[in-house]
């Protein structure tokens, strides 16, 4: 936990400020509706970060068996980040609880999303990661604002919810404040594995749109 760091990875190529650019555009959508109000900011933060590893997972599944090579461990992972940015959702929806109008909402954008991440990622699977690698960065950028919040009571530190503690592996008395941390600490972690996806892209030498 003391190891987390915020991290930024300089836009010093076109793809890279095309990626930064469409992940500040998701962050001005997300401020439009929430702002500030943490807990259901996460809700909406949650739905489109459960999207690409899942989009991403099947391209290269898909991209194995047409090719009849192994993935090199690619699909697994990007499957298990999916799986953990959903429970990070559902977490938040324990915490949150979204009236039936947010809810709508929460799906509109995940729907929006699912098309528009999956155009990306035929268009440049590279720019793709690149967009997820930045996308968590703010992530962490909010999560860490988050916890300031909490640590000058603006936020409540109430218990954690159950699924929390089950998920984390967290004690019977956990807070708030340490499933962020957890949360957190898991977002860190793919912002540097979708980083390192989108080099590996670079220093292969592959097409932008190779799959």
């Amino acid at each position: 936990m003391s190891g987390f760091k915020l991290t930024h990875k300089s836009a010093t190529k076109i793809s890279e400020r095309i990626a930064y650019q469409i992940t500040q555009f998701l962050k001005f959508s997300l401020n439009l509706f929430y702002g500030t109000k943490y807990a259901k900011r996460a809700v909406i933060l949650e739905t489109i970060a459960a999207v690409p590893g899942m989009v991403a997972g099947m391209f290269n599944h898909l991209k194995s068996l047409r090719r009849m090579k192994d993935d090199e461990g690619w699909i697994k992972e990007l499957l298990d980040e999916a799986q953990n940015e959903r429970m990070h959702l559902m977490i938040f929806l324990d915490i949150a609880k979204p009236s039936w109008i947010e809810r709508m909402l929460v799906l509109l954008g995940q729907g929006v999303f699912i098309v528009v991440y999956s155009f990306i990622y035929l268009l440049s699977s590279r720019v793709a990661h690149r967009v997820v690698g930045y996308f968590e960065e703010e992530a962490c950028k909010s999560y860490t604002e988050y916890l300031d919040k909490i640590d000058s009571g603006e936020v409540e530190n109430t218990p954690a919810p159950a699924l929390a503690i089950d998920y984390y592996q967290l004690a019977a008395n956990a807070k708030l404040r340490d499933v962020i941390l957890r949360i957190r600490e898991d977002e860190a972690g793919h912002r540097d594995r979708n980083h390192g996806f989108a080099d590996a892209y670079e220093s292969k030498s592959l097409p932008a749109h190779q799959h």
